[in-house]
């Protein structure tokens, strides 16, 4: 509780979150009665029904924290007050969607035709899209992937599919990757996400990077 401007026995009770010594707060908008409250143990005391009601609801908080604090920790984000905060007032975690994500750069590509980008370069992208598309129906039976989980697995097992499955030559299945990798630097640079499916990568460099995509 802090220390109203009038001295007063009613006071608004505040969350407030701690990283590396950085702290946030924000009022939890719950009143309670000074005379009531333990500021050692931050809850209310005795045992009548408003108080069990009010340390419950001030235990619910600290178990949102928790799966707020893990939620950022699996999405390999840094971990900081203002996101837990964000979190903790439901401003989620933006889960960005792979097919998504292609679409909307193959939109902005589409916009910049002629002026800065042919329409083949678009018609690559388009095509390059559909076959990501299509692996994730083949391999996961899904629409779309979040950026999280993408993986070195899930890299390598594209490049698998476009070789055994659509057929394509070394040379074109490098140029579908190195179309779906410019996807992925885009989304590290946008802070989508911060690890790198593709740094493990390697594949044998094409002899023509002219490759035609169909």
């Amino acid at each position: 509780m802090k220390t109203p401007r009038k001295e007063t026995k009613i006071r608004t009770i505040y969350l407030r979150i701690y990283v590396d010594g950085i702290p946030k707060e924000t009022s939890t908008k719950r009143k309670w009665d000074m005379g009531r409250w333990d500021q050692k143990a931050e809850r209310a005391t005795g045992n009548k029904e408003d108080a069990r009601t009010i340390n419950f609801f001030l235990d619910s908080l600290v178990t949102k924290f928790n799966q707020c604090t893990n939620e950022l920790l699996y999405n390999q984000q840094t971990v900081t007050t203002q996101k837990i905060m964000d979190a903790m007032l439901g401003k989620t975690i933006p889960r960005n969607k792979v097919l998504e994500e292609f679409q909307l750069h193959n939109d902005e590509v589409l916009a910049l035709v002629p002026t800065e980008f042919a329409i083949g370069t678009h018609e690559r992208y388009v095509t390059a899209r559909a076959h990501v598309q299509e692996f994730m129906r083949f391999k996961y039976n899904i629409e779309d992937i979040e950026f999280r989980e993408l993986s070195y697995e899930f890299v390598k097992d594209y490049e698998f599919y476009l070789k055994a499955v659509r057929k394509c030559s070394n040379n074109t299945t490098l140029k579908y990757i190195s179309n779906f990798k410019k996807i992925v630097l885009r989304a590290i640079d946008k802070d989508i996400i911060e690890a790198d499916p593709f740094k493990r990568f390697k594949g044998t460099t094409p002899c023509n990077l002219e490759a035609n995509v169909f």
